[in-house]
Formats: structure tokens, sequence, C-alpha cells
């Protein structure tokens, strides 16, 4: 776990060494080399928020859509609804484990033969708590993400005999990228949700570490057994949180990434306790925070120049705003940590999946992806 102290970063992940790797295998990417071509699991089933939504919010009546440019603004397919300049961080794990990036779960196309390699139920502005996020409109929280899955599940159970079914589940691979909404769309928002009065912040991640292993179980409980749960990120380092003025110029505010430690620590302590308890499932852990606190430490390593403001934005860090229709965003794009008032450029996610495709024990634990595909 990355500390914060005195408003700088000490990163006590990966090392400097494991920085400039990702950084030679991020140059491949540019040249289109790092690629995974066979595929050795069946499907995967996404669930979170923005960080790998690919267009389930094209279908809800929400504030919260990308399916404008300037998003996809490097993309071959243009604007799709990814929170993103080019591709969504789903897209490049599945790209890594040799799997087609799922559809979303809300397009109505999304069915038949569409749904075999897997569906992305991941909805912007979702939390893991049910009220997170509705001051923005409707949103797949969580738990009503589970429940998309029961109906996915119910058509492929008319795809497949019972026996081939268990195993298709079996190998395929859950990806969760959530949490974050919890706190910038709930927690963090005095005046329009009452969870910092009712909780501390030890009680409030406790109390999503404890909401979002449910989920998981319920998942569990109907067939899935790979796990990838991703922890939350050095939220207090975005544009957005940068743009309320409460740090020193060019710090991260530290208070809010200390807030998110609980959750983070939680989150970890419990995959150790699933793995214990169910021998024949694997949770894997994503150390998002320290990933990212190492591109934060070292963006040179990584080929970025700008970490403090967002590509496309406006206002303080052209973070106060975030990407508006047609609103013109930078021209060095893949010198951005992020892309906007939130979410990362499609560079840093590359690195993020990268490292917990083939990372060591501090990106992904106890193993890494690459490692639970062959499982």
């Amino acid at each position: 776990m990355r500390e914060v102290r005195g408003g700088s970063w000490k990163y006590s992940g990966a090392s400097v060494r494991s920085s400039a790797a990702v950084a030679v295998v991020v140059l491949l990417w540019w040249h289109g080399v790092a690629q995974v071509k066979s595929q050795r699991i069946p499907a995967l089933f996404i669930f979170g928020d923005s960080l790998v939504e690919v267009g389930n919010n094209n279908f809800l009546r929400t504030l919260l859509r990308a399916n404008f440019y300037p998003y996809g603004i490097d993309y071959s397919k243009g604007p799709t609804g990814r929170f993103s300049n080019g591709r969504s961080l789903i897209d490049f794990l599945a790209n890594l484990l040799g799997v087609p990036s799922p559809p979303p779960f809300a397009d109505p196309t999304t069915t038949g033969r569409a749904i075999i390699n897997g569906v992305n139920f991941a909805s912007a502005n979702g939390g893991i708590l049910e009220e997170s996020g509705r001051h923005y409109g409707e949103r797949y929280s969580l738990s009503q993400q589970v429940l998309n899955f029961q109906t996915t599940l119910n058509q492929l159970r008319t795809m497949m005999d019972a026996d081939t079914l268990r195993r298709y589940l079996a190998k395929s691979i859950v990806i969760v990228v959530t949490g974050n909404n919890d706190y910038i769309n709930n927690y963090l928002l005095p005046g329009l949700y009452g969870s910092s009065s009712n909780y501390t912040t030890q009680q409030f991640g406790n109390l999503l570490v404890n909401s979002h292993i449910q989920n998981m179980l319920a998942l569990y409980s109907l067939g899935l057994r790979k796990f990838f749960l991703a922890g939350v990120g050095p939220l207090g380092c975005t544009p957005n949180q940068r743009a309320r003025g409460l740090a020193p110029s060019g710090r991260c505010l530290d208070i809010v990434n200390q807030m998110v430690g609980t959750f983070n620590q939680g989150l970890r302590s419990m995959v150790d306790q699933l793995n214990r308890n169910r021998p024949d499932s694997m949770f894997v852990y994503g150390n998002t925070y320290g990933i990212f606190g190492d591109m934060l430490n070292n963006p040179a390593a990584y080929s970025f120049s700008v970490i403090d403001r967002a590509c496309c934005g406006l206002g303080m860090y052209q973070g106060q705003i975030t990407c508006l229709p047609l609103l013109a965003p930078c021209v060095s794009r893949n010198q951005y940590l992020y892309w906007d008032a939130f979410n990362p450029s499609q560079s840093a996610v590359y690195v993020y999946a990268w490292r917990v495709v083939n990372g060591p024990v501090n990106d992904a634990y106890p193993i890494n992806l690459q490692q639970m595909a062959q499982l």
C-alpha cells in the first residue's frame, strides 16, 4: 500500500525497474506489437463503473454519457460510450487475455451468439451502494449489475447443457472495478448525501467492502469462480479533486487518498479470506492505488509529462467541469495521465492493464491475471 506523507507520494509497491519494463511495453503497444492472440478463457464478465464501461449508459436516462466527440477521438470506432480518448481498460485487459472485449448489456443487440464471450455490465456513475451517483440520473449499481448478469445467465442456459455451462462459468473471469463513485459521487458530496455524517471514513470503507463481497458471493453462488477485484486508485490526485482547491498547488488531496485506504486494505484482506474459505475459486486483488501511484511518482518512465490536469475539461486543472461535447482536447494525449476530470487516458489504463495481467504480487495479489487464466 502506498503512503501519503506531507502531501508527497511514498511508493512501497513495484520498483522503478518495473516502471521501466512497463514503459517498454507501452512503446510496443504504440507500435502494435504487445498483443495476445490465443484465447485461453471462454468469457469475461465485467462489473463496475466508467473505468470499464463500454456503452451501457447510452441506453439509460443519465447525464453521464460518453457517446459524443471528443470521447473516442483516438478509437477506431469513434465515440461509443467509453469514458476515454481511446480504448477502455477492459479493451486492453481482454486483448491481453486473448478474449474479445464484451459488448454492453443494455445494447439490444447483446443477445444470442453476441454474449458467448461475455457481457459488460459496467455503468458510469454506478457504485457499490445503491444511492451512489443518483443525482446524475439512471445508472446500474453493482447489485443491479449482478441482477443483469442473471438475465444473461438465463440466456446462456438455453445455449448449452448444464455441465458445459458449469465448466464455462468456472473458467470465465469476472472483472470488477468499482468503489470510485461511492467516494466521488456520495461520501465526498455532503450537500447531497448523508453518508459522511452517518459514517466515519473507517466505517464507510468497511460498509463498502462488506457490500462488495456480498455481491461477489452472489456471483459465486451462480457458478462463477475466478474474480479480479480492483482496488480504488488515488482519487485525491484526479483533476476533479485537485480542482476543489483544498490542497497546495501541484499537490494531491491527501485526505481523500487516505480515505480510500480503508477500502483497499479491507478488500485485499477479504481476498485472503475468500481464497481460504473457497478453495474451488480464485479471488485476486488489483493494486490500483499502487500502480497509478507509481505513474504519478515516475511519470517520465511512462512517457507522461502532464499528471495533474485533464486532457479534456474546463476550469482549474481542467477538472472543475469534465469533458463536454465538441470541447477541444489536448493535442499530446499520450503524454497525459488523465483524459477527463475523473478518468485516466488510454495510455494510463494500458499500463494498469499490462501490470495486473503480467506484473508481480505487488500489482496483482496473490497471482496476476495471466496466471489466473491458466488455472
